[in-house]
C-alpha cells in the first residue's frame, strides 16, 4: 500500500461502506481541485470535510452531489454506481450555507416541496410535514414565510425539506457559518442529535475546527486538493499525521530543529519525543501545543529531569477558562514557548508575570515531522 493510500485509510470504519470515492479528480481548465481522492465512509455515519478554504472540501461534496461532476474517478452509493448520473437521479438530501428557502412558500409547502414531486397523496405529505416539523422542534411555524423566521428556524426548516423525502445520504454545506456564535453551538448538537436518531450518513463540509471536532465520527482534513488525515476526531487532534493537521486543529508551538536518538535539540534543551521512522540528523519541525506544557514547582537546586525546563513568565493574558502564558528559559535561546494553564494551576502554583516555575514538555506530546511538510 502506499503512503497515500495508508493515509486515505487510516481510523477506516469498521461498519459495512455505503459511500465508496475512488480515485477521483476534478480539474477546472489547468487548476487540479481534487487530485486522486479515495475514501469509504460507513452506513450511518457522520464525516466532516475540514480544511481551509480552496482546499477542495465543497468540490468534493459537490461532485458526490452530481453538481459538479468529477473529471474521472468513481463514486459508489449503497453499491451502485452513481459516477455518471445526474444529481436528480441520486439518493440525498442537501443544506446550503444560504438555507435557499423559497421565499415566496410558507413553511410547510416548503418541507413538501420534495415530497410533492414524488406524488405521494395530500394526507400523506401534510402528515409527513407536521411529524418533520415536530422533528425539528417548530410545530407551530408551518404557515409563516421563511422572512418571518430567525437564522436558525430558517436553517432548520432547510434540514426538514431535506430530510423529507428520508434520503439514504444527507450533504451539508456550512450549514452553520451564517449563523452567530451561540445558535451555531446550539444547532450543531441539535443536527447531530438529530442525524443519530435518523441513522442517516451524512457529509457535513466545514471550516470550523470546533465543529468538526464536536459532530463528526470521523474528520477528512483536507488541504490543496488531496486528503491529509482521515481519522477520528481524537485521533486528529492528538495523533496528527502532519504538521498541516497539526496546526490547522488547534495551536502549537512549533520550532526547526534537527531529530538525532529519539530526541530533538533546541538551544541547549534536549527533548525527547515518542516519534520514530526519523534518520539520524534529518531536519524537522517540532510541534507541542500549549495545553501539553505542564506546570511545576520550581525546581532550584534539584536535578535536571528529561524534558524539564526551568522558565520565567513574560505575559500572561486572561482568556476565560484558561490563562494564555508567554515563557522563555534560557535552555531555549530565543525560542519563546507558549503555555495554557488552568484557572486551578494559576492558583496553586501562584503564577503570575516575573514568576518562575518548571514546565514538563511530556515526551508523547512532543510531535516531530519532516521539515518541508509545513504546507501539508
Amino acid at each position: 500500500m502506499s503512503e497515500s493510500k495508508a493515509v486515505v485509510m487510516q481510523g477506516a470504519a469498521a461498519e459495512p461502506t455505503y459511500l465508496k470515492i475512488e480515485g477521483l479528480w476534478k480539474a477546472f481548465g489547468d487548476f487540479l481541485a481534487l487530485k486522486d481522492i479515495s475514501l469509504e465512509i460507513a452506513q450511518g455515519e457522520f464525516i466532516c470535510f475540514l480544511g481551509p478554504s480552496g482546499c477542495g472540501k465543497t468540490t468534493l461534496l459537490r461532485a458526490v452531489a452530481g453538481l459538479d461532476p468529477q473529471t474521472r474517478g468513481t463514486i459508489w452509493q449503497g453499491g451502485r454506481d452513481i459516477s455518471e448520473l445526474p444529481a436528480s437521479q441520486r439518493d440525498y438530501g442537501i443544506v446550503f450555507q444560504s438555507y435557499a428557502l423559497f421565499p415566496n412558500l410558507t413553511v410547510e409547502r416548503n418541507i413538501a416541496f420534495g415530497l410533492e414531486n414524488t406524488r405521494r397523496p395530500r394526507a400523506e405529505i401534510a402528515a409527513r410535514v407536521r411529524e418533520l416539523l415536530d422533528l425539528v422542534g417548530l410545530p407551530d411555524q408551518a404557515r409563516k414565510y421563511p422572512a418571518q423566521l430567525s437564522g436558525g428556524q430558517q436553517q432548520r426548516i432547510a434540514l426538514a425539506r431535506a430530510i423529507a423525502i428520508n434520503p439514504g445520504l444527507l450533504l451539508l454545506d456550512e450549514p452553520l457559518s451564517a449563523l452567530d456564535a451561540k445558535v451555531r453551538v446550539h444547532l450543531r448538537h441539535e443536527i447531530k442529535e438529530l442525524q443519530r436518531k435518523l441513522g442517516v450518513t451524512t457529509i457535513m463540509v466545514t471550516h470550523d475546527q470546533e465543529e468538526a471536532l464536536s459532530m463528526a465520527d470521523r474528520i477528512v482534513v483536507m488541504n490543496h486538493g488531496v486528503i491529509e488525515q482521515i481519522g477520528t476526531p481524537t485521533e486528529i487532534y492528538r495523533q496528527p499525521a502532519t504538521l498541516f493537521v497539526a496546526d490547522f486543529i488547534g495551536e502549537t508551538n512549533r520550532v526547526a530543529t534537527t531529530y538525532s536518538d529519539g530526541a530533538v535539540t533546541i538551544g541547549d534543551a534536549v527533548l525527547q519525543t515518542h516519534a520514530v521512522g526519523l534518520a539520524n540528523g534529518a531536519p524537522v519541525t517540532m510541534a507541542v501545543r500549549p495545553e501539553d506544557v505542564l506546570p511545576h514547582a520550581s525546581a532550584d537546586g534539584a536535578a535536571p529531569r528529561p524534558n524539564h525546563l526551568d522558565v520565567r513568565i513574560e505575559a500572561m493574558e486572561f482568556l476565560g477558562s484558561y490563562w494564555r502564558t508567554h515563557l522563555t528559559s534560557p535552555a531555549l535561546g530565543d525560542t519563546p514557548l507558549f503555555a495554557n494553564f488552568s484557572m486551578n494551576a494559576v492558583r496553586r502554583f501562584g503564577l503570575s508575570a516575573g514568576a518562575s516555575l518548571t514546565v514538563e514538555l511530556p515526551a508523547e506530546r512532543v510531535l516531530v515531522f519532516p521539515r518541508g511538510g509545513e504546507d501539508g
